[in-house]
């Protein structure tokens, strides 16, 4: 999709008032550039202008435990370890802080942001790798998830709570599987308000030190309509289960190789392809590396994938749910199971497709 600046920024001004609000952006370091305000994006004192962090310290061999866990619940966030050097950040996120809870930074095995923070022009509400899916309880208004960053209560005051969040409730025990293994689970609640919930969602993360900063994760997703008929009502483009971002550096425009299980590196949005797994890679500062999802075979198959030339993609669900309204009855639920790699080098070098068999193995 070739866009100019103005047709994105009258693109999202049109995506904003189809939902009936005004977009309020994230205020922090102001953009150079005063054009911006001038074409129906923000004004140039509002833009979030972010410089992708670079992690500190590198994995160690020898590391006991491989695996760490470390929430900091006055922040809203899970530092995750692995063989002593952070790995990725589940952030939830302070009272209003967040409109859902995502993972931040994802890091590569040298120690670069692969994914992209949220609150980023011209998309601040791409929350670098997030599940969300727009939904209407029985009985009430839709509630917009995926732009739910836009809708405060006040949309002239930032700190302001969400009309529409997905909020972390409780951690569940931590497991440790195996010496390079270890899971932690989440329980989080989709609320239209702090008194009108719409659904119960349960996660689960299982973490695999592959050595040399490599790493894979085992992520379970489960949405269960608690509180009455739960109806999914979000367009046919914008979601993924779940999505990612990758940062500027690491999308295809900048040179990232895109490819996938049917050997296929050039299918792009708006153009949907049948896969079991998708792997975005670059040479960055000389070092190649790159991330990889994986459908897990106990997912409904045939199903398509999202991928932008901008650098986010993710796996859809099956024709019947894909992009049309749905319903899942009081007491139903619907998931998904994925894989994450962060792997060294490209595709190949990475091992990509043999990491994915041994994933649909139990082997990983």
């Amino acid at each position: 999709m070739n866009m100019t600046k103005k047709s994105v920024g009258l693109l999202m001004a049109g995506v904003l008032t189809a939902f009936g609000t005004t977009p309020v952006w994230c205020a922090n370091t102001p953009a150079s550039s005063p054009a911006l305000g001038k074409w129906g994006g923000p004004p140039a004192d509002k833009v979030v202008t972010i410089v992708p962090p670079i992690r500190a310290e590198s994995p160690k061999d020898g590391v006991s435990p491989r695996i760490e866990f470390a929430a900091d619940a006055t922040e809203g966030r899970l530092s995750v370890k692995v063989d002593g050097a952070e790995a990725f950040v589940y952030r939830y996120g302070t009272a209003n802080e967040l409109p859902f809870p995502c993972l931040y930074p994802v890091w590569s095995p040298s120690g670069k942001a692969l994914t992209e923070q949220g609150n980023v022009f011209p998309w601040p509400h791409h929350e670098s790798f997030w599940f969300v899916n727009d939904v209407k309880l029985d009985g009430q208004e839709p509630s917009a998830m995926y732009y739910s960053l836009y809708h405060r209560t006040d949309p002239n005051d930032w700190n302001s709570p969400f009309t529409s969040q997905i909020v972390q409730v409780e951690f569940l025990p931590q497991k440790q599987q195996v010496p390079d293994q270890a899971e932690i689970g989440m329980k989080l609640l989709w609320q239209k308000s702090p008194k009108i919930p719409l659904a119960d969602q349960e996660q689960h993360i299982r973490v695999v030190a592959l050595g040399g900063g490599e790493y894979f994760l085992d992520m379970h997703y489960r949405l269960t309509a608690s509180y009455g008929k739960l109806t999914f009502v979000g367009d046919n483009i914008h979601y993924a289960w779940p999505m990612a971002r990758m940062q500027e550096a690491f999308s295809p425009e900048k040179g990232a190789q895109v490819t996938n299980s049917e050997g296929s590196s050039t299918v792009f949005f708006p153009e949907f392809q049948v896969a079991h797994w998708v792997d975005m890679s670059n040479t960055v500062s000389g070092v190649p590396e790159g991330l990889a999802l994986f459908s897990h075979s106990e997912n409904p198959y045939p199903h398509k994938w999202f991928v932008h030339k901008h650098g986010m993609f993710g796996p859809r669900r099956i024709d019947a749910q894909d992009g049309k309204p749905f319903a899942l009855e009081k007491g139903e639920s619907i998931g998904t199971r994925v894989g994450v790699l962060i792997h060294k080098g490209d595709a190949t070098a990475g091992k990509v497709a043999q990491r994915y068999a041994d994933y649909i193995a139990g082997k990983l």
